[in-house]
């Protein structure tokens, strides 16, 4: 898939020629016109041919870019967050809830999956991590990805959804969709619906993840747990479905329990219910961190709850991105379960 074919779904005007001439991740426009780029190695501003140096200029452009995409930007609904089918992403925020005239931040999916291999020689994650993370795709382990925003989390996902064999029937769900194209010729997408202007017809994830259990799926695929929708995505993983992959944001796998017991608090759920689920729904977790510009894995853990029935993260590697790795105890009869024979 081409530049061109991706930015087709949505015309970018004055900051397309920036999108098609380099490999671009991120846009973001402030208040002011001033634009920033990110090409994966951190923010840097750029100077469009065609300026957007006028509060209302950005403004307008702002709401021609939602209008697009089907949503609502006015002094009634002043945030609008859309994504063309491809996975551009554009959230966009209008005053007065900035300033004067409008904050925008478009997201650029990869035009084509990134292999492991690929994201190994980026410096990602260390060689022998490779084997290890296709190994644990191949043997259906249920993998849980962490970070902050704009880590990596949904590249990592997609790689390791390119792993999976051909003819499996992936079923993913999502807020926004992100994920965008993937291997499978079987795959499923599904998205949130908002509400219409009457506050009705609206779709949310905890309605998707229960109907992927209805849609026969070899792997239900969460693009992002942000809420009550973790009990029912906790439920499915606890009823025979393995192979899932889930992304969260959390900021260490030590935090993570944290972290899930406030989104299970959401669905209304117990701290010890909660954790009586997560540990049987996860396999391995994999913390993604961004350190100068550049992201990789940092932290390879588990979830496992104490003899007390609390819910706590186990370390089971580390990796500064440069060093040499540092193993926890239970890495031997971890790579043991899930390397391949």
């Amino acid at each position: 898939m081409s530049r061109n074919m991706t930015t087709d779904e949505l015309d970018l005007g004055p900051l397309r020629d920036i999108v098609l001439t380099m490999p671009v991740t991120d846009i973001a426009v402030t208040c002011d016109g001033r634009v920033w780029i990110d090409c994966g190695e951190g923010m840097s501003e750029w100077n469009p041919r065609i300026p957007l140096d006028d509060p209302r200029v950005v403004r307008a452009y702002a709401v021609n870019l939602c209008s697009q995409l089907g949503r609502r930007l006015d002094e009634a609904c002043p945030i609008a967050d859309a994504s063309t089918t491809g996975g551009i992403r554009v959230h966009a925020v209008i005053a007065p809830v900035v300033p004067f005239g409008a904050s925008i931040s478009i997201r650029f999916p990869s035009l084509q999956a990134p292999r492991l291999e690929y994201l190994g020689a980026l410096g990602m994650f260390p060689g022998v991590w490779g084997r290890m993370l296709a190994s644990l795709v191949k043997r259906r382990a249920t993998i849980l990805i962490t970070g902050g925003t704009g880590v990596g989390k949904t590249t990592l996902l997609r790689s390791l959804l390119d792993e999976c064999p051909g003819e499996e029937r992936i079923v993913s769900v999502e807020e926004i969709r992100e994920l965008g194209e993937i291997r499978s010729c079987n795959h499923v997408s599904l998205v949130t619906r908002e509400p219409n202007v009457e506050g009705e017809g609206a779709i949310g994830l905890p309605e998707l993840v229960k109907a992927t259990l209805r849609m026969r799926p070899d792997r239900v695929v969460l693009g992002e747990c942000r809420g009550e929708e973790i009990a029912d995505l906790l439920r499915a993983l606890n009823s025979g479905h393995h192979g899932g992959m889930v992304t969260v944001h959390a900021d260490s796998v030590q935090r993570l329990p944290a972290r899930l017991i406030a989104l299970g608090m959401l669905a209304g759920m117990s701290p010890k219910a909660l954790a009586m689920l997560v540990e049987g729904a996860f396999d391995v977790v994999l913390h993604i961190v961004r350190h100068a510009g550049r992201r990789h894995i940092a932290q390879i853990g588990h979830l496992e709850v104490n003899d007390a029935g609390v819910l706590h993260g186990g370390m089971l590697a580390t990796w500064d991105g440069e060093g040499k790795i540092v193993q926890g105890r239970g890495w031997n009869s971890f790579e043991k379960r899930w390397s391949e024979a």
